[in-house]
């Protein structure tokens, strides 16, 4: 991809890019895990021609930020992404927001009301999905609480901290248009957890019945382009959906 405008900046201390040139709106962008800002391009090759600017930010241990000893939790990723949040709205008065998985939990404890929010693969309930991580791992709640970290099979370390910091850092409703996109094959996130968020007035579901938790085939990428599209240039409606959900 080539010719669309990027300047590289810093909020805070989190490396960060800017695609566009100068306009009235912008959207944040908030990778998943492993993820990191430059994943932001092709959403901005969408809104950028359309009059949009997008900015993300590389989170804590992911991008630019890989070799600082960092790791992605939310007692330092979410200060950061409202300090993102207000940069935003300093600057544009406000913002649109599309997150991924991880980001878009982490998007939806730590940023107030942007003015619509497109979410992949989101992670809605960050309890449940560590609930199950325990499950899938044998790990007891009785034993998290007295080992403090335990590292699994499949590579993430159950934490006792991160689990109360969940339990008592509830996520904001935001009350604006949110879009949500989930794919059929998404071993990491409940499809009824997704529907009970989407059943909320100016909210809405599409399952792609192909797709994974990670978007990255080439048919999985080109779906999540038409969605983009779809619901995030100005004049376009989103597809109509049946029960909240929908198959392509």
């Amino acid at each position: 991809m080539s010719g669309l405008p990027a300047r590289a900046l810093t909020i805070g201390g989190a490396p960060a890019v800017l695609y566009g040139a100068k306009a009235s709106s912008v959207w944040l962008f908030v990778h998943g895990q492993s993820g990191r800002k430059e994943e932001a391009e092709p959403f901005a090759q969408i809104v950028c021609p359309a009059g949009g600017q997008v900015l993300a930010i590389d989170l804590p241990g992911h991008g630019e930020r890989q070799d600082r000893d960092e790791a992605l939790l939310p007692w330092t990723a979410a200060p950061e992404l409202a300090q993102a949040g207000t940069f935003l709205r300093d600057r544009w008065g406000g913002f649109s927001l599309l997150a991924v998985s991880i980001g878009a939990w982490l998007s939806l404890l730590a940023l107030d009301r942007p003015e619509r929010a497109l979410l992949v693969s989101p992670v809605l309930d960050m309890e449940r999905l560590i609930r199950d991580m325990m499950g899938w791992a044998g790990v007891t709640e009785d034993r998290l609480r007295a080992e403090g970290t335990i590292p699994t099979g499949f590579g993430q370390t159950l934490s006792w901290d991160y689990l109360t910091y969940v339990r008592s850092h509830p996520v904001h409703d935001w009350g604006c248009p949110v879009s949500v996109l989930i794919g059929g094959q998404d071993q990491m996130l409940h499809r009824e957890t997704a529907a009970a968020f989407a059943a909320h007035p100016g909210r809405s579901l599409t399952v792609y019945e192909p797709g994974e938790h990670w978007f990255h085939t080439p048919d999985q990428l080109q779906a999540l382009a038409a969605w983009e599209r779809a619901h995030a240039l100005p004049g376009r409606r989103g597809p109509t959906l049946s029960s909240n959900r929908q198959r392509r």
